[in-house]
């Protein structure tokens, strides 16, 4: 494309396509799934967004396009029309549309900033920074380790670090309070942000224990005290906490379940199997103190437990094991989830039963025992093109792929239950392609804990992209079909364009 003699003195950037013509603008659309467009009323007028936007472009170069189109040459005129576009009806004569698979996706509207921008087109559909919130202009918002050290070293008021992640939901719940502390104590209280997220601040993460988010770090002269744990707090929690920090008190151990009051008999490694011997029909529950579902259980195992205490001729005792104390039982059961319930009749196992949650349910199936139907086959035991991973082969694995989505997620998780089909048939349309990955790792198992801690996953399902087993992005798109397949295809025309690009210049 043709550009004004000014525009080489700005040294715009080669990557900014100028477009003129209606079937060019057309086949980028049809060929880019991510297109922002500086429309102008003239080459003038585009200079300083021009100028930025070079900038831009370099940051998001393999993940957006930035076109620009100059509305005041009689040729791109015709296009303007056609876009339905009049810069000339805008303050500064230029206007910024996005453009999403094809079609128009919205008006850019957040801070004309470069970090502004490349936060957005990296993540179109995803909230604007915190900074860009005028509510939290008295927060201090600090972007590299540099500005980091810089901070600290001159800063002598005390001082609060929120070391977060922009898609956090708890960091979100707090920031209202935090800025609103921000601008109350502002002059004797500095009170700072830094979205540690991506893998360039992992020594950060480090020296500072971030292992989830948000992670809120007390600092006085630059030295770091102590961790600031509420999460829940107001602003006038943080203001009081402040008069005063102090290091997070050790939280007061729960009381385990077998020492409360209740008429569940609590079995051990010890007297299972006298228990049993003594006991024709027993119902276990295998459980651990940490577990959700455990507790959400317990008091209509409990309330059955006192049913079946008192009723005169009843089918059965109600037990349960701690599998985290009591490990020789829950190995020799095979319990690798909980609550796992399992039913005995004269001493011998008899059966696994996952339905049974409330106090009719366990008391109507003990009159009545029969098989429970068949569980359904896990996801990696039936024959797909998604990959398993676990975490001593991770990395490894992904580095033999150009192309990974990486769906992390729990077996009970209801989204992750509806997203599964969609994701094994996207996995199917790849699989003749060596490049190209779909993955999966199961959350919910122990020895994928760390894993998933590390990979930043706070919820389920997350979906993480990898190049070579490097991260690159969250995926924030469609959980069907359509959006799994049109990321990769995405991914792979971007592939075949620039072995184009340098067939054509060889």
């Amino acid at each position: 494309a043709f550009f004004p003699a000014f525009v080489y003195s700005l040294k715009v950037s080669p990557l900014i396509e100028k477009i003129s013509d209606h079937k060019d603008f057309k086949k980028l659309l049809r060929t880019r799934n991510n297109v922002l467009v500086l429309y102008s009323k003239s080459a003038a007028a585009a200079e300083s967004s021009l100028r930025l936007l070079s900038s831009v472009a370099q940051e998001v170069k393999g993940r957006g396009t930035i076109s620009w189109i100059d509305c005041g040459d009689t040729e791109s005129r015709k296009l303007c029309k056609k876009m339905k576009v009049d810069p000339n009806s805008k303050e500064k004569g230029v206007e910024l549309l996005h453009y999403k698979d094809g079609a128009f996706h919205t008006e850019y509207n957040r801070a004309v900033t470069l970090k502004s921008i490349v936060a957005f087109l990296k993540d179109p559909e995803g909230a604007p920074l915190w900074e860009e919130d005028p509510e939290a202009k008295d927060v201090v918002h600090v972007d590299s380790e540099k500005e980091l050290r810089r901070l600290l070293k001159k800063e002598d008021k005390p001082l609060l670090m929120m070391f977060y992640a922009p898609w956090c939901g708890v960091c979100k719940r707090m920031m209202p309070s935090y800025q609103q502390a921000a601008t109350e104590l502002k002059g004797k209280y500095v009170l700072a942000g830094m979205n540690v997220y991506s893998a360039e601040f992992e020594r950060i993460k480090e020296e500072y224990n971030v292992r989830g988010y948000p992670t809120i770090c007390y600092f006085e002269k630059g030295k770091f005290l102590f961790h600031f744990e509420n999460y829940g707090a107001t602003a006038a929690d943080i203001a009081e906490w402040l008069k005063n920090p102090q290091a997070p008190q050790p939280q007061a151990p729960e009381t385990p379940w077998a020492d409360e009051e209740n008429v569940v008999y609590h079995l051990t490694d010890e007297d299972f199997d006298k228990f049993l011997k003594d006991h024709s029909s027993v119902l276990v529950m295998f459980h651990a103190p940490w577990c959700g579902h455990c507790k959400k259980m317990k008091p209509e195992y409990e309330k059955a437990a006192e049913f079946l205490h008192v009723a005169s001729d009843s089918p059965g005792v109600l037990a349960a094991v701690d599998a985290t104390v009591n490990k020789a039982l829950a190995e020799r059961y095979h319990i690798s989830g909980f609550p796992t319930l399992k039913y005995f009749k004269d001493g011998e196992e008899k059966y696994t039963l996952p339905h049974l949650r409330t106090k009719k349910k366990i008391i109507d199936w003990l009159l009545n025992p029969e098989a429970p139907p068949p569980p359904e086959p896990a996801w990696e035991e039936k024959q797909t093109s998604v990959i398993h991973l676990a975490g001593e082969d991770f990395r490894e694995s992904l580095k033999k792929k150009k192309h990974t989505l990486v769906m992390f997620y729990a077996p009970w998780c209801p989204h992750c239950k509806n997203a599964i089909p969609h994701f094994t048939t996207a996995a199917e349309v790849f699989k003749e392609d060596r490049k190209i990955a779909y993955a999966a790792v199961d959350c919910a198992k122990e020895q994928n804990h760390d894993l998933c801690k590390q990979e930043g996953v706070d919820g389920y399902p997350t979906f993480n992209y990898y190049n070579y087993g490097k991260f690159v992005e969250k995926y924030t798109g469609e959980r069907g079909e359509s959006g799994f397949t049109t990321f990769m295809r995405t991914l792979r025309e971007r592939d075949h364009e620039r072995v184009g690009k340098k067939k054509d210049e060889l």
